[in-house]
């Protein structure tokens, strides 16, 4: 299997970014969704059913699948060979920028789920401040993986 992956890396590369771009595209949204449903509806009320069809939808439809498609591209490119040098620092700190993201993915989902029951304590100005979470992850991300130190 592993001279396919190697015969596969343009393409496998390719749509690992695809996928993280659709899941970065979630986690910048989901959390300013909260907010303004925080802020703006009330349990039950035509809002908060509103956010709640949106939120969801945004979760199991493009969220989730695209963070199991990152996961599973990332896979097949740390199992190419010649891809990544377990030496060096570089695959270490996007390994833990990555579960750092997959964290924050659930902790989304299980804010969706008490909004949905209308249990949720968290405050829209929190939800601003976790919306920053994301960012910081995509830098170590992004910088580990281009200036690979």
């Amino acid at each position: 299997m592993i001279p396919i992956l190697a015969e596969l890396y343009l393409w496998t590369k390719a749509l690992h970014i695809v996928s993280v771009i659709a899941w970065m595209a979630g986690l910048f949204y989901l959390p300013r969704l909260f907010v303004y449903h925080t802020e703006a509806a009330r349990r039950g009320d035509s809002r908060d059913e509103i956010f709640q069809v949106m939120e969801r939808r945004l979760l199991r439809a493009i969220m989730s699948p695209a963070m199991v498609a990152t996961w599973l591209f990332g896979l097949a490119l740390v199992l190419t060979p010649g891809i990544v040098d377990w030496s060096s620092v570089w695959p270490w700190t996007k390994a833990a920028g990555v579960l750092g993201m997959t964290w924050f993915h659930q902790w989304l989902g299980l804010r969706r789920k008490e909004l949905a029951a209308g249990t949720c304590t968290v405050s829209g100005r929190t939800f601003r401040i976790m919306n920053e979470v994301p960012t910081l992850l995509l830098i170590v991300i992004v910088f580990s993986v281009v200036l690979k130190f």
